[in-house]
Formats: structure tokens, C-alpha cells, sequence
């Protein structure tokens, strides 16, 4: 049986539809960065998709070829995944679509160490063909967090980071959303096959302690 990383670490891919704290433990992703409308026909962030699971399968599949990964073990390829921010806003402005920065990501399993990353980007550039210098292997440390799924359109999410940020304020933490931290979305339905009101996604805020007044 493949491992899955949705099943094995249910409390980061799928929390209850009500808030809740976690953190969130170091992470290595495949990452692409770009800006611009996700909606737009041949969008950076739709290119970016098409590059992250390139280098995503083509690891997944170093088992049946040369390259030999210690420790590899059979898997589920992660979850797309996605930071997300706009210059001078604390959170994301859903009106303002063109704006949006962001990082696309898929989960490494923990086997893959940089240099196999580097041998999957050349790997992927030869057999497939593409220009692969856009994909960068981003070590994470998300740290302390609110988060809760998301059921629904993406142009819903507000209400859903309302309650978030109503459950943190009453639990006694405060928004840390920086140029380090940001407004992070985890996907767990296909938006192509899925009616837009059944969608389901993983959305996470960066929290810290809020300090007691003196």
C-alpha cells in the first residue's frame, strides 16, 4: 500500500470544517513562484502547476530507472499546495485577484534530499523537454497556525478565515502574517472535475501568542 500523506498526517490535510491550532512541522517542497490572476487562461500560476508535477512524478518514478533514491518508499504524490499574498495587505484581497503573488508547492517525502531534487530537474528537462529553471526546492518551517477546511467556492474563503480569526482572537492568538508567513491553501479537490460548491481546501493562517497587556 503507497503511503499517503493525507491519511498518515490527517490533522494538516484534513482538519474539521470548524478552526483549530496546529503546528505545523518543517517541510520540503517543489516550488514554483509567480504572480498574476490563478483565473487567467495561461496563467503563471496554471504553468506553474504543469512544472511542480513534472518534477513530482518524475521522482515518484526514479524507482524504475537509474537514479536510485535511499530510502525511497512507494507514495501518493501530496496535495497541490499554495502561499499567497499582495503587497501591503495583511491576508489576501479576493477582489483583487491581479495582484496576488504566490508559491506553488507539492510535498517531497522526506527521502529527497536536494541533490536528487537537482537530478529530477535534469531528469525532467531532458526526457520532457521543458524549461524546468523556474522549480526550486523550498525547505519550510511553518510553525504555530489556525486552520480549518474549507467547503466551498474559492471566492467563499473569507467566511471561513473570518471564523479563523474570530476562533484565534477568542483562543488568544493574534494574526502573524508576513513576508515570511503567508496565507497558505491546501487542495484536496481537482477545481477541474468538481462542482465549485463542493471543493475542499485546507486554509492556513500563521498565529503567535498574542502578548498579555502589562
Amino acid at each position: 500500500m503507497a503511503f499517503d500523506y493525507k491519511k498518515e498526517y490527517k490533522e494538516f490535510y484534513m482538519p474539521k470544517n470548524k478552526p483549530g491550532i496546529v503546528k505545523v512541522p518543517p517541510v520540503n517542497y517543489i516550488a514554483v513562484r509567480g504572480k498574476g490572476n490563478p483565473n487567467e487562461e495561461d496563467s503563471e500560476y496554471k504553468q506553474s502547476i504543469g512544472l511542480l508535477y513534472g518534477i513530482a512524478f518524475t521522482i515518484k518514478m526514479s524507482k524504475k530507472g537509474n537514479h536510485q533514491i535511499a530510502g525511497y518508499f512507494d507514495y501518493v504524490v501530496p496535495p497541490l499546495e499554495g502561499f499567497w499574498w499582495q503587497d501591503h495587505v495583511k491576508g489576501v484581497d479576493y477582489s483583487r485577484k491581479e495582484e496576488l503573488h504566490f508559491i506553488s508547492m507539492i510535498r517531497l517525502p522526506d527521502f529527497v534530499t536536494k541533490e536528487d531534487f537537482n537530478w529530477a530537474v535534469e531528469e525532467a528537462t531532458k526526457k520532457k523537454k521543458e524549461d524546468y529553471s523556474k522549480v526550486e526546492f523550498l525547505a519550510y518551517d511553518e510553525g504555530l497556525c489556525v486552520q480549518c477546511m474549507h467547503i466551498g467556492s474559492y471566492d467563499d474563503e473569507p467566511v471561513t478565515v473570518g471564523m479563523m480569526h474570530d476562533f484565534m482572537t477568542a483562543e488568544g492568538y493574534e494574526l502573524d502574517i508576513t513576508d515570511q508567513r503567508f496565507h497558505h491553501e491546501i487542495y484536496l479537490s481537482d477545481a477541474r472535475r468538481t462542482a465549485p460548491e463542493k471543493l475542499k481546501t485546507v486554509i492556513r493562517h500563521p498565529v503567535k501568542k498574542k502578548l498579555s497587556a502589562e
